[in-house]
């Protein structure tokens, strides 16, 4: 049986300007991950993903490079309890 739960991410370096809100849609998608992406205004980028804590590991893995043109330098992450979405949005 699936554990369902969301983690929050904030991620850090150079990761605006280099698609990883529309990566990061992409791979959520893939996985069957709900939630949301957005660019803040100090440069980093807040992920709120739900979902199976076995895709989210592997959402995760990929948040701690993201795509080719994205240079990471930090991700913070909290974990929450579950809610329901409806797909994965870039916000």
């Amino acid at each position: 049986m699936a554990t369902l739960i969301c983690l929050h991410y904030f991620v850090s370096g150079k990761v605006q300007g280099v698609w990883f809100r529309a990566s990061a849609k992409e791979q959520a998608d893939l996985l069957g991950i709900t939630g949301w992406v957005r660019n803040l205004p100090d440069n980093r980028v807040e992920v709120l993903a739900c979902g199976d804590k076995e895709k989210l590991a592997i959402l995760q893995k990929w948040l701690h490079v993201g795509p080719k043109l994205a240079h990471i330098v930090h991700l913070a992450i909290e974990e929450l309890p579950y809610k329901e979405y409806r797909g994965f949005e870039v916000l």
